[in-house]
Order: structure tokens, then C-alpha cells, then sequence
């Protein structure tokens, strides 16, 4: 996406007199943020429903190119990387949430589109027993499957040491931030933090002079959803943004896991609640994470680097589907091919895994599947 567009997409998000919803619904429909900018004094013309506070806040855009000038400036200095909605590299499980973030800024170097991503979430009071469950758990996995995108939200509990067990055990571990990358918020975090931008990365969807706020946290925990194929809820309490994190995931359609607890265990009441209410699965182990997402299957072919490409492989009903679409439409992205196969992406990049195997698809640059023939 050229500088242009970027600049001006970073302004409309400083726009004031709508809210976040309209600003993406502009967004969508006019094609990009200089678009919308373009359209500015025949809004109307374009979208004939908008009303009259609309058309009078996008007037003036004075104040939302000055500021815009300036995050700009501090993006080149930092090296920033700016992802906008619709852009090849802006993370393609979150495009497909209702609610995406028009702009992220990233600072980073892991994938963001990585083959798998899982969240690692829970309370902030974490108890000896949720570092135990995080640790072993986050340990088991590198063995079973050792590529796997982890992303957390940095804050204190389970949150950091989610992070940490990630990097001590050569995982990329991405951080969602709930203000901008001209801080780090809690404070005693910063080293980790650091660490992390060398094997994973920093992302926000907020500028820098973000304060943190209680209600950025709120709506960080949407992108720290919607980046996963699964959320892993490790110890809650009652109420608290895990299972914020883990309602907003339901919601899109992704796998939600929890640990149980003790009967009566403060810091696991909400895991055990969430696992009685059906609104997550119960787990006791990365093996049983990992069967549970078919993704068990990719290991034992991970460690076996001779695999032939067989000749007459038999096609399971979804890898059928996948196959005629890919045949009908050509080389498709995979949030296209989910929508089109009706598999969701956690499963849907398990089954390609396999069908890569078997010699059937080939993965391209920016998520695209190409049908061998």
C-alpha cells in the first residue's frame, strides 16, 4: 500500500463526530482512506444514507492530516510497520472480523499470518498453578508442534508469563498493546517486551499519545481474538478480560480451550464456569490442545522431511471441497477459501498443511493457495 494511502487511512482514524464503526463502514465502502478523503465535500453522492453530523465532521480535516504528518514522522524514525485494512500483509484472520481495525502499527518480524496462532490468556492475580499449566503446557507444545504464533496482551498474569515460556522455548510471541509503540505498558515488562520485537513483535491499533485507558484494554482483547485460530484460557476469575477475550472469540467463530480448576479456586471459577456453560472445551494438556485441532497430524509430518508426493491421495470431503473451489477459481486467499469451502481458518490451515504433504496445494506469497496439477 503506497505512503499516500496510508497517510491519509491514519487521519481518518483521528476523525471526530463518528464513531469507529461508521469510520470503517466509510472505509469499506469508498475503497481506502484517501478515498474517503477525496469524497469529502460529496459524501452524499456516495453514500446516500449518511446523515447530517456526518457530512459536516468530514469537512474539515485540518486538524487529522497535522496529526497524521506526525505519526508518520515517528513511524519512519522507528521503522514501523503500518497494516491497512485490505493490504496483503495486514493479518488475514482479523480482516475477517466484523469489527477489524482499519490501521495496526507493528514493530516486529514474526508472521503475522504464521500457519497457526493461538492467544494464551487469563487472570492477572495468576496463581502458582496457572504458571505451572502455562509453562508446561507452552514447553509440551514445541514438541508437538513446534510452529505456532503465540500472542498475549503483555499485561501482568498469565499474559507475560505466556510470553516469556514462548520465548524460552524459541516460539515468535506477539504482544497487542492497548495504547501506542511510544511506550510499554506495565512498565516492568519493557525488557520483554524488547526481546519480543526480535522473535515476534509489538501491535496496536492506537497512535502514539494513546493514554491507557480501561476501555483500550476492552477492545485490545477483539484483535488479540480475532489473530488466533484459538484462544486458550488459562485461570480466571469470575469476570475479567480472558473471558472477555474468550466471549469475543466465540463470536468469531474460533476454538475457545480452558484449564479447569479446584472447585471453588477463585482464580479458576471462570474457567470452570466457561467449561460447564459449553462455552469452552476442556484441556488438560498441549496433546489434548493439539488433537483437538487436528494439528497433530502436522507434527509427525513436520519431522519427516522425506515425504513423497503420493500419487493417488484420497481426498477427505473438506479437502474435496478445497480442491474443486481452488479448480473452479484459481489460486485463492485463505480467508477466500474459508469463506467459500465454509471451513473455519483454524481447521481450514490444517487440512492445507496436509494437502501440502500430499503434494495436492502449494502455498504462495500473502496466504494464496495454489491447486498442483
Amino acid at each position: 500500500m503506497n505512503e499516500q494511502e496510508v497517510f491519509y487511512t491514519i487521519a481518518l482514524t483521528r476523525m471526530t463526530g463518528f464513531n469507529f464503526q461508521t469510520a470503517l463502514h466509510l472505509y469499506k465502502t469508498l475503497g481506502g482512506g484517501q478515498a474517503v478523503y477525496e469524497h469529502r465535500k460529496g459524501i452524499k453522492e456516495v453514500i446516500p444514507d449518511c446523515n447530517d453530523r456526518l457530512i459536516a465532521s468530514l469537512q474539515d480535516w485540518d486538524l487529522a492530516l497535522q496529526r497524521a504528518a506526525q505519526e508518520m514522522a515517528f513511524i519512519k524514525k522507528h521503522k514501523i510497520q503500518v497494516l491497512c485494512l485490505g493490504a496483503d500483509d495486514y493479518p488475514l484472520r482479523l480482516a475477517e472480523c466484523v469489527d477489524a481495525p482499519i490501521v495496526l502499527y507493528y514493530m516486529g518480524n514474526a508472521d503475522l499470518n504464521d500457519r497457526h496462532v493461538i492467544n494464551i490468556v487469563g487472570t492477572r492475580r495468576c496463581t502458582t498453578y496457572g504458571q505451572d499449566l502455562v509453562r508446561r503446557f507452552v514447553s509440551d507444545l514445541r514438541q508437538l508442534c513446534p510452529n505456532v504464533l503465540i500472542v498475549s496482551g503483555l499485561a501482568y498474569g498469565i499474559d507475560i508469563c505466556a510470553h516469556r515460556n514462548a520465548l524460552q522455548n524459541g516460539f515468535d510471541t506477539v504482544g497487542v498493546l492497548a495504547h501506542g509503540l511510544d511506550e510499554i505498558y506495565p512498565s516492568a515488562h519493557r525488557d520483554t517486551a524488547k526481546q519480543m520485537i526480535s522473535q515476534g513483535g509489538l501491535l496496536t491499533e492506537y497512535m502514539t499519545e494513546t493514554r491507557s485507558e480501561r476501555v483500550n484494554f476492552v477492545k485490545r482483547n477483539r484483535i488479540v481474538a480475532g489473530l488466533s485460530d484459538a484462544t486458550i484460557l488459562v485461570e480466571s476469575a469470575a469476570k475479567g478480560g480472558g473471558l472477555i477475550t474468550a466471549s469475543i472469540a466465540l463470536d468469531y467463530n474460533r476454538q475457545v480451550f480452558a484449564f479447569p480448576g479446584a472447585v471453588g479456586a477463585p482464580a479458576s471459577e471462570g474457567c470452570n464456569n466457561l467449561i460447564r456453560d459449553n462455552g469452552a472445551a476442556l484441556i488438560t494438556s498441549a496433546a489434548d490442545f493439539v488433537a483437538a485441532m487436528g494439528w497433530q497430524v502436522e507434527g509427525a509430518l513436520e519431522k519427516n522431511k522425506s515425504i513423497e508426493r503420493q500419487l493417488f491421495p484420497e481426498l477427505s470431503p473438506e479437502e474435496q471441497r478445497i480442491v474443486k473451489v481452488l479448480d473452479e477459481m484459481g489460486d485463492f486467499q485463505l480467508n477466500q477459501l474459508s469463506v467459500k469451502t465454509n471451513i473455519p481458518i483454524g481447521q481450514l490451515t490444517a487440512i492445507l498443511f496436509q494437502m501440502e504433504m500430499k503434494g495436492i496445494v502449494r502455498p504462495l506469497a500473502g496466504g494464496t493457495y495454489h491447486l498442483l496439477k
